[in-house]
């Protein structure tokens, strides 16, 4: 657990302010920025996602422009969905095409080598086949009947969202939080990170819920069935298509590059594809954050909404402490073991008091950094400093949901099983 550091205070390299800081965290120059990012993650390299960055801080500093200026932000089908969707289509087209063929070949050569290009078009219809997501096997999920005060609290958030509820709920161990759509009717899943959810407040949970609530009625384009599945088969093909390495001693070297050569063409078209996805659902998909966080406020009030983005600014932090908590238990040996269900009892609370204490000058170099970083790690989501400025832009809303301490109660009652098994799950596997 984070303990009270002896504060360090030393002057700043780059303009001699003072510096003053908890001595567990990285110091850094509030006058000048010194230091503020000095562990920036590498960005994704290519053109494609070099692209896709630059589309990305365009269209989200637009329609940040737009709020400020008096526009408004609403779900809407535009010209660009429906065109996603018409080129989502005809990705489907050549997966079908495709199978088709397959099977045309290997009925025309049965018992012949016309079997050969038969199974090999089948085998890539099959791979870029549209696929349909299913519960998890591998993490707790939650049915109604296990937890009638979870699912009440978000049927209600979901109804100050203008939506219905989910029909199951997840829990892991991620510090993240989202819904998905399941199964051939479309039923509705809700993931809960524990370690994300343990460290929020009863209403900055109410927040977090909202938030995901409203991506059932955002109008995400690129996150529906047709163009999602588009996507994810174009970025196989890409995968199929990139340059193959060769060892230049090899003998088979001039062969892999002429199939690199051959595969220039199609990699390219495949490129120009997702960049044209890309650009059509870029808008759409930041759009749809900015609405989700209208509705975490609306749902939770806008300061929880505030606050649970500032709770995952500190994830990294979180992340530190499971790791912490697994390399102790471990170190322990066979005895540690023994008692694993003990301690992964407290897991969760010495995880929320770690956070706790982690100071608010840490908190403000971290909104720094992301403001630095802009859309270079995620471009398919604004960044924190523009997601904060979007809220605060006009009145602050308060809750339509309060938090209830009994209810509260209730519902850590049905996540108990839960949490431990996935306390257990990150003793055992590691963080």
């Amino acid at each position: 657990m984070h303990t009270a550091a002896a504060e360090k205070v030393q002057p700043c390299p780059q303009c001699d302010a003072e510096i003053r800081g908890d001595g567990r965290f990285i110091l850094w120059c509030a006058a000048c920025d010194w230091n503020v990012d000095p562990e920036r993650p590498e960005e994704k390299r290519g053109r494609l996602a070099k692209a896709q960055r630059a589309q990305a801080r365009r269209h989200g500093e637009r329609l940040l422009a737009e709020l400020s200026t008096g526009g408004t932000l609403r779900a809407r089908r535009d010209s660009s969905a429906v065109l996603a969707v018409a080129v989502a289509l005809v990705v489907h087209a050549l997966t079908v095409a495709l199978t088709v063929g397959g099977i045309w070949f290997l009925v025309r050569g049965w018992g012949g080598l016309g079997m050969i290009p038969g199974a090999f078009l089948l085998a890539l219809g099959w791979s870029l086949r549209p696929r349909l997501t299913k519960l998890p096997e591998d993490k707790p999920v939650l049915r109604r009947a296990d937890a009638p005060e979870l699912f009440a609290l978000t049927d209600e958030i979901a109804r100050v969202a203008g939506t219905r509820g989910v029909d199951a709920i997840a829990v892991d161990a991620e510090i993240n939080a989202s819904v998905q759509s399941y199964g051939i009717r479309g039923q509705r899943l809700l993931t809960l990170g524990l370690p994300l959810w343990e460290a929020l407040t009863p209403q900055q949970r109410i927040a977090l819920l909202g938030h995901e609530m409203g991506h059932y009625v955002n109008g995400d384009t690129r996150h529906g069935l047709v163009v999602w599945s588009a996507y994810r088969s174009l970025t196989t093909w890409h995968y199929y298509f990139e340059p193959v390495d060769h060892d230049p001693l090899d003998d088979t070297g001039a062969l892999t590059l002429i199939l690199n050569l051959l595969y220039v063409v199609p990699r390219l078209l495949v490129r120009g594809m997702l960049t044209v996805l890309d650009g059509l659902t870029l808008r759409a998909t930041q759009r749809a954050e900015y609405l989700a966080d209208r509705v975490s406020a609306r749902t939770g009030s806008t300061q929880a909404a505030l606050e649970c983005m500032d709770q995952l600014l500190i994830a990294d932090s979180a992340s530190v402490t499971l790791q912490r908590e697994v390399n102790r238990a471990a170190l322990n040996g066979p005895r540690g073991r023994q008692q694993a269900a003990a301690w992964a009892e407290g897991l969760w609370e010495r995880l929320a008091a770690d956070l706790a204490s982690v100071p608010e000058h840490e908190r403000e170099r971290l909104r720094r950094a992301g403001a630095l970083r802009g859309h270079s790690v995620d471009a398919t989501h604004p960044p924190t400093h523009l997601r904060h400025a979007c809220l605060l832009i006009g009145e602050a809303a308060p809750a339509a949901v309060v938090a209830d301490d009994d209810q509260e109660r209730r519902i850590a009652g049905e996540l108990s099983a839960a949490r431990t098994k996935v306390a257990l799950q990150i003793l055992r596997d590691g963080y």
